[in-house]
């Protein structure tokens, strides 16, 4: 009875402790803004069985995956047997003289057997790994557990929750030893590998320590679960919440902000009706923490800090300042410093320091290249790039302190439509003397406009989006013309905007003028919509993301294909004819564009029409694994932040290792970088860089 009585007060005492810890998470939640409609429950649901229960993600690495994989699931058996301790504990039974009463679970018959005897093997699994662990940990000096964010105590923190386990584990395997020699052949349930222990324990003693194991076990449990919400190891309870909650929009999709909405729509209708009076407005985009949304800190609390993030960080393995797991360490370590000033007084509280710039540094933030490869390979799909990106929306849009040739890029998009200071009026001017062979005769082509078509009555199935990469800048000039070539070619009915198509926005965006993205938008979506457009094709990636991931949310709802699709379609479809002789002797290498790859999805078509015409060799990093090409978020227009090498070159490194004739791209940005690349490493008379469309324009002979 006395037994009893302890273990109930003992339980509410740590269920009480854990619940207050919980209550304080749910009341800073509260304070947060959503960050968006958590819809898609079934898409949810299959990502907790795909990420959390299947471990996809963390089996990406593939030693240290299948380790951690194996504790997980053994956890879940051993976590069956520690539920029917604590039910046998709130029941009395193992403070009872009757050993019948015990294990309450046994009902279950042979399932029960499974399971227990599940968890008894993986016990002895878990103990074996978490001893590699500590030695991996303290020992072997693995380079993404260290970094300039991981201080001391988050190293001592690691080898203490690991000990725990370890101490979880030892008490397990004890009290099922005991249990075996107390229980003899009355034992209820099977025990492979503790039984095998059982013969060393004097069978006079085996009840006391079981009891002390048993005790011992459920210390540690709550001790452990109290112990978590202030450990690295939160993810125990956080990762399948956070899983759940996670964006199930492309990567890339950076989401829109209703206040600058609401202003850009009187700037543009100024007759509309205002706005109701919504009270004091809040802050453009994040200083501190409680400018951020609950899913950053749900994103926060549930960072494992295994550095995988930071480990393909483009920016971070160049030797640039940026660690995404700072980033996100960074805003859990302000929360915790700002916690009980924010639960006292409310999003009111100030304390004289903020997120920006006294953790997260302006260099850190302008280092991002928005490349996705840190969200892509966190195991609990945690968002790094929406914390760098409201930070650098507040840096802009408050403070006005935007990299100086970023302001450039700005204004002249906003005077010209374009990042750069050439004259809207030569929008069109990539068309001018196109030719095309057919047959060998040699032909002009007029690229058509949207505006001609419409005046004589025409809707055309497809428009032409060639953005201001394809038509400004000299290689994505070279791009538009041999893709028109291609839909010429095959006939496509198309046509173009000319001179009313207007930059995207993209670069604006990722800047964090929202303002001035949004202006740009409702300008192409009047345009658009006025013509009836419902399908585009594009052959730049970032303006693809902006047109199909983006626009949709301001009244832009269109059906956005990338070249690379729209030719694969054309060669499935009979209307092109992909020769193989041209470059039959020709390596090429495909370089994955993020916004395509990563940001959505796309790897099979450009890869189906180099098979098609050539030998694809992969480049080790390929796919979801590609390197960034270094040109993305805005980092196209501004000087790099200071580090050891460009990005770009050490992607060109990637290419140059493959012993290839020719990379393929299959963006206009990734087409400049690389061929600075293969100049820089002298080899542009070994390597050419071409577009997927200038390649297929080749073996078409055309």
């Amino acid at each position: 009875m006395t037994g009893h009585i302890i273990f109930i007060a003992v339980t509410l005492a740590a269920a009480g402790i854990l619940a207050w810890s919980f209550s304080r998470i749910f009341r800073i939640i509260s304070l947060l803004k959503k960050p968006y409609s958590i819809a898609n429950t079934g898409e949810r649901i299959g990502l907790l069985f795909k990420n959390v229960l299947g471990q996809k993600k963390i089996l990406r690495f593939r030693t240290a995956g299948i380790m951690h994989a194996l504790v997980f699931w053994g956890f879940l058996l051993i976590t069956f047997g520690s539920a029917e301790m604590l039910i046998d504990g709130l029941l009395g039974t193992p403070f009872d003289a009757d050993p019948a009463n015990d294990r309450i679970f046994s009902a279950l018959g042979p399932v029960y057997d499974i399971l227990i005897a599940g968890g008894d093997i993986f016990a002895w699994v878990i103990l074996i790994l978490v001893i590699a662990f500590l030695i991996r940990r303290n020992f072997l000096h693995v380079k993404r557990f260290s970094g300039k964010e991981m201080r001391h105590r988050d190293h001592k923190d690691a080898t203490f929750a690991l000990i725990l386990i370890l101490l979880l584990m030892v008490s397990l395997i004890g009290m099922n030893a005991a249990y075996v020699a107390h229980a003899g052949a009355d034992a209820k349930g099977i025990f492979p590998v503790s039984s095998l222990m059982a013969g060393l324990i004097p069978h006079n003693s085996s009840l006391t320590i079981e009891m002390f194991m048993w005790w011992a076990h459920i210390l540690l449990i709550f001790f452990f679960a109290n112990y978590l919400p202030y450990s690295k190891h939160f993810h125990v309870f956080m990762s399948a919440p956070n899983v759940y909650l996670s964006k199930t929009e492309p990567l890339t999709k950076m989401n829109e902000m209703e206040s600058v909405t609401k202003e850009v729509k009187l700037m543009l209708n100024p007759d509309a009706p205002l706005p109701e009076d919504e009270g004091e407005p809040e802050r453009f985009g994040m200083k501190d923490v409680e400018d951020g949304t609950w899913k950053n800190y749900l994103d926060s609390l549930a960072c494992t800090q295994c550095g995988r993030c930071t480990s393909v960080c483009p920016a971070n393995q160049t030797g640039k300042l940026l660690s995404p797991r700072k980033v996100v360490l960074d805003y859990r370590r302000r929360m915790e410093e700002k916690m009980n000033g924010l639960l006292k007084e409310g999003k009111s509280y100030q304390d004289g320091k903020s997120l920006y710039p006294d953790y997260t540094t302006y260099e850190e933030l302008w280092a991002c290249t928005t490349c996705n490869a840190c969200a892509q390979e966190c195991p609990v799909n945690i968002d790094h790039p929406s914390m760098i990106l409201e930070m650098r929306r507040y840096i802009f849009l408050e403070e006005s302190k935007a990299p100086a040739l970023i302001n450039a890029m700005s204004t002249n998009i906003e005077n010209n439509g374009a990042p750069w200071k050439y004259s809207a009026a030569d929008r069109f001017n990539w068309a001018d003397n196109l030719k095309i062979k057919i047959n060998g005769e040699e032909k002009d082509v007029k690229v058509p406009l949207m505006a001609d078509k419409f005046a004589e009555g025409k809707k055309p199935e497809y428009l032409f989006w060639v953005g201001s990469a394809g038509s400004y800048d000299e290689g994505g000039m070279e791009i538009s013309r041999n893709f028109a070539k291609i839909l010429e070619y095959a006939k496509v009915d198309y046509a173009c905007l000319g001179t009313e198509e207007t930059d995207s926005g993209d670069n604006a965006k990722r800047a964090g003028n929202e303002f001035l993205f949004q202006m740009q938008a409702f300008m192409n979506i009047e345009i658009m919509n006025g013509y009836e457009v419902k399908k585009i094709i594009t052959c730049d990636p970032h303006d693809f993301n902006t047109l199909k991931n983006e626009y949709p949310d301001l009244g832009g709802k269109y059906e956005v294909i990338h070249h690379t699709q729209f030719i694969k379609q054309l060669a499935e479809e009979g209307k092109i004819n992909l020769n193989h002789k041209i470059f039959e002797n020709k390596k090429i290498t495909y370089h994955d564009p993020c916004y395509l790859g990563r940001g959505n999805g796309e790897y099979e078509a450009p890869r189906f029409i180099v098979e098609k015409i050539g030998t694809l060799t992969e480049m080790h990093r390929n796919k979801s694994r590609s390197l960034c090409c270094g040109a993305g978020g805005t980092q196209m227009f501004k000087e790099a932040e200071k580090g050891d090498k460009e990005i770009y070159e050490l992607r060109t490194e990637d290419a140059v290792q493959t012993g290839c004739d020719i990379i393929a791209t299959a963006c206009p940005m990734c087409m400049t970088m690389m061929k600075d690349g293969v100049k820089m490493k002298n080899k542009e008379q070994e390597i050419r860089v071409k577009d997927i469309a200038e390649i297929v324009v080749e073996s078409l002979n055309i």
